[in-house]
């Protein structure tokens, strides 16, 4: 009897442990979908704003997403403490998976002009504000069901399912453009991937249906002790808000920047900064995946001997002092010719710098005209990197080439045609002068170290995951049951959503406005090396605490 006890019980845990995976598996298939095919998304739905500030607002429209988790957190995080966890998510799972579809379906602005980036923007938060309630329930839900000395290697489960999306994601992508080639892809086949949620939200809708509530929310809920005011609780008590400030700042914000870093900033630089082609940037942050994925459960499991704390350190240690140098290496390795050329034929706009605006245009409705704009834009835009140095006020800005030099022409005085002739002429002898200096306009695939890539990508990809791996069940193990769900959901998204999601806007805005192709990596590197000093200082070890 024992025996078949036994194998139901972990009949269900799996179910618990699928059940709750499936909405993370969701969340990041969705995130890397987008992001994969932002620079498509930016030509259909921001191409009127320009290609830099396209980019940019398709990562802004991104980030709004994000910007919604934290109060997505507040209203799911009630319901949770409330009403209990699996009403919580099916709800979440639902309109997370509602909003991705919807994206394929969605209308472009040469159909319906300034609606279509109003209503993808409109998808993005929709999409944002129900995961803000989804990865708390899920982590809660399996850690509530979990044997004390299994919390670790079962919540891990959750944490190594945001690396299936990753892979889902990815390999979907490759498949579809492979079948249908780069330009119909670019076209319409980028909506492909989108609509495909439909049968990833069936699935996790059947999964979650199956579902009995969580024992410890039921044993509460029967003793009568329910939260009335959970966000009340967990931020007006001085012991609950002390420690949301803690993980917020010191594992959360370092969180969502290391792992955004690893997964999809690499992807960016790859692509945009080193020019490398989609398929071949794609297929490596896939093989790194793959070679990290088994890290996250064995991680995970290592936390339930070691603790919790140990690792969430090494992760974040790593980040911080590994980001500079290995994206340095990947500079050299990726796109050789471009290390060199900038090495040998440096780029230096001179220029007033009363005449350079910071392009970094919030509404799109900027215009960048004076000649240090013109020619900072173009550099961006080709992913030159280049040096400043000033020139005498009122002189116009010119761009050196290693020994050469190239005009660029004042745009205040023309009309639109003459600005964008002008704009095209100055682009056109960059050009020109660029590959005369060895300046390739893309990555050679032949030209590329796959083995130092790998390597350089799985660096950031183990840090990210000694960081991840262990969270969920550190997180659960320091809130109480009956404000569990909203002390855990509210800084998780603030740390992950705000300063996670934002990586990728704020670092491209920090690149196009400095030159420098390094700069915007300050900001990961900042935020990880503050979460280690506050997490070594403050952080309690919890591992071996009992939840109930």
């Amino acid at each position: 009897m024992a025996t078949a006890d036994t194998e139901i019980d972990r009949r269900k845990m799996t179910l618990v442990v699928a059940a709750s995976s499936a909405g993370t598996v969701f969340e990041w298939y969705d995130f890397f979908i987008y992001g994969s095919v932002a620079p498509i998304i930016a030509k259909h739905f921001f191409s009127a704003a320009g290609e830099t500030q396209g980019y940019i607002l398709t990562l802004l429209t991104f980030a709004a997403g994000f910007f919604a988790r934290p109060f997505g957190a507040i209203v799911f995080g009630r319901l949770g403490d409330r009403t209990g966890r699996k009403r919580t998510f099916l709800v979440t799972i639902t309109v997370m998976g509602l909003a991705t579809f919807l994206a394929g379906l969605l209308p472009d602005a040469r159909a319906i002009g300034l609606a279509a980036p109003w209503l993808l923007v409109a998808l993005r938060v929709a999409q944002g504000f129900a995961i803000g309630g989804e990865y708390g329930g899920a982590a809660i839900y399996v850690a509530e069901h979990a044997s004390h000395e299994r919390r670790g290697a079962a919540t891990g489960w959750v944490q190594l399912s945001a690396s299936i999306g990753l892979i889902l994601a990815l390999g979907i992508i490759l498949v579809v453009q492979r079948a249908m080639g780069d330009a119909a892809f670019a076209d319409w086949g980028w909506r492909i991937p989108f609509l495909l949620s439909a049968i990833l939200l069936g699935i996790s809708l059947w999964i979650r249906l199956r579902l009995d509530e969580s024992p410890l929310f039921q044993r509460i809920r029967e003793e009568g002790r329910l939260a009335h005011a959970p966000l009340r609780e967990a931020l007006l008590e001085p012991a609950n808000l002390k420690t949301i400030l803690i993980v917020l700042v010191g594992i959360l914000m370092g969180q969502g920047v290391v792992w955004y870093l690893a997964q999809f900033y690499t992807l960016f630089f790859l692509q945009h900064v080193l020019k490398l082609d989609l398929a071949h940037a794609t297929a490596f942050i896939m093989e790194v995946t793959v070679i990290t994925l088994p890290f996250y459960a064995f991680f995970a499991w290592l936390s339930d001997r070691m603790g919790r704390k140990p690792l969430m350190l090494a992760g974040l240690l790593v980040a911080a002092l590994a980001t500079f140098p290995v994206f340095r290496m990947l500079t050299e390795s990726v796109n050789p010719a471009l290390a060199a050329a900038a090495e040998h034929s440096p780029v230096t706009v001179v220029t007033a710098p009363a005449e350079c605006s910071l392009q970094f245009n919030l509404t799109g409705t900027a215009k960048y005209v004076t000649s240090c704009d013109i020619a900072k834009a173009a550099l961006t835009n080709a992913g030159i990197p280049y040096r400043n140095d000033a020139a005498p006020e009122g002189s116009f800005a010119r761009v050196r080439v290693g020994t050469q030099d190239v005009a660029s022409q004042d745009g205040r005085t023309l009309n639109p045609a003459d600005l964008a002739a002008a704009k095209k002429d100055f682009a056109r002898r960059l050009d020109v002068a660029l590959t005369a200096a060895g300046y390739p306009a893309k990555a050679d695939p032949a030209a590329v170290d796959t083995a130092r890539t790998l390597l350089l990508l799985t660096i950031l990809g183990l840090a990210a995951a000694a960081l991840y791996a262990p969270q969920a069940a550190a997180l659960v193990e320091l809130f109480p049951t009956r404000i569990r769900y909203t002390a855990l959901s509210l800084p998780y998204h603030v740390g992950v959503g705000w300063f996670g999601g934002f990586l990728p806007a704020a670092a491209f805005a920090i690149v196009a406005a400095t030159g420098n192709i390094y700069a915007g990596l300050w900001y990961p590197v900042v935020i990880a090396g503050l979460g280690f000093f506050v997490s070594l200082l403050l952080l309690p070890e919890t591992y071996k605490r009992s939840i109930e």
